[in-house]
């Protein structure tokens, strides 16, 4: 779920000519060149993204909306010394003075090299491909807890202890009758206010029945440095094989095992709203091997994704609360997972401890 909302006419406005021309001659010329083309990305819901074109080649821009220097240094930090381990990532380029933060007028960019690649989701990945893509985030957990010296804080929103105990699904419930009026209040209702009601109507049934089921605080989970938000947009293929994770934003420690569930949750779901279990097995086989975690560690992960996503409505705030749209698109399998998932809990528990 999004930490932070960066709004849609945030994301559409481009650099003018005059700052992207002081912004590269930060750097050394004949690295980079002269400009010839600036390009806006369109995918991705937060921060912004160029596609540059010089006389020296090709690179992307990112406009880091939140302007946190300090942990933009450090994420620069561990991405080079992940490549120098032979991960694949596309550390900043440092400019004259050695920096790989660059402010103008108040905003904070970074440039990179442009990685040739595209986006793969689980359906376009075999199950030996799935398992590959288990021991690469094992592997970029284990090499973040090399790479960074544990006496470094956690980013302010990644430092707290985990809440051992989950949503409460009381103040759920509030925000399903927030939820509801405001879909129900529409004066012109489509067929996304008809489904928005319907699944609404669904979870709060659903929660009612399963309220008891709110993780305990019995056993806190065992935490680490994680990429934060692993899922297929912030992973580049060349071919069969990855050629770069990106977008470190949300680096920071947090419970490592729940970031593996919720990053299958994202590449393996159909757009019906199931999971492709017979793919979800090897990767999460793969994730364990890598980083020695034990079936109940996947477990209690398994049980809080699950917690989590049957009390999440990002989506729907997005749309109703901030009349922002980008999510739309997730949100019929978003909201038919949780309900599936409820029902075949078992099925997927097996399927990420098996």
């Amino acid at each position: 779920m999004p930490r932070s909302h960066v709004t849609l006419a945030e994301t559409t406005a481009s650099p003018d000519g005059a700052t992207l021309n002081a912004l590269l001659r930060r750097y050394e010329s004949t690295l980079i060149g002269e400009l010839l083309s600036c390009e806006p990305l369109t995918q991705g819901l937060l921060n912004r993204g160029y596609h540059l074109t010089t006389t020296r080649g090709r690179f992307f821009l990112k406009h880091h909306l939140d302007g946190d220097r300090t942990a933009l240094a450090r994420q620069h930090r561990v991405t080079r010394r992940l490549g120098a381990r032979g991960l694949p990532v596309a550390p900043p380029i440092a400019d004259v003075d050695g920096a790989t933060v660059s402010v103008l007028d108040g905003r904070c960019y970074a440039l990179h090299p442009w990685v040739e690649g595209r986006h793969r989701d689980g359906a376009e990945l075999s199950r030996a491909q799935s398992w590959r893509l288990g021991a690469l985030l094992g592997l970029v957990h284990t090499c973040l807890e090399e790479v960074i010296d544990p006496r470094t804080p956690a980013p302010r929103d990644a430092s707290h202890a985990p809440d051992v105990t989950g949503a409460d699904p009381d103040h759920t419930f509030a925000l399903i009758d927030q939820l509801l009026a405001l879909a129900r209040s529409r004066r012109s209702r489509d067929a996304f206010d008809e489904l928005a009601e319907h699944r609404l109507l669904e979870r709060r049934a659903l929660l009612e029945r399963h309220a008891h089921r709110r993780p305990e605080a019995s056993t806190v989970p065992a935490t680490g440095w994680v990429h934060g938000d692993f899922h297929p947009l912030n992973l580049l293929y060349r071919d069969a094989e990855p050629a770069a994770i990106v977008d470190w934003d949300r680096l920071g420690v947090q419970p490592r095992a729940e970031e593996a569930v919720r990053a299958a949750a994202i590449f393996f779901v159909r757009p019906c709203g199931t999971l492709e279990l017979s793919k979800v097995r090897p990767y999460a086989r793969a994730y364990r091997c890598a980083i020695g975690a034990g079936q109940d560690e996947l477990a209690a992960a398994v049980h809080r994704v699950w917690w989590e996503r049957l009390n999440d409505f990002w989506m729907l705030r997005w749309h109703y609360q901030l009349g922002d749209h980008r999510a739309d698109p997730q949100f019929p399998a978003a909201a038919a997972l949780a309900v599936w998932w409820t029902r075949e809990y078992d099925a997927v528990r097996e399927a990420f401890v098996a």
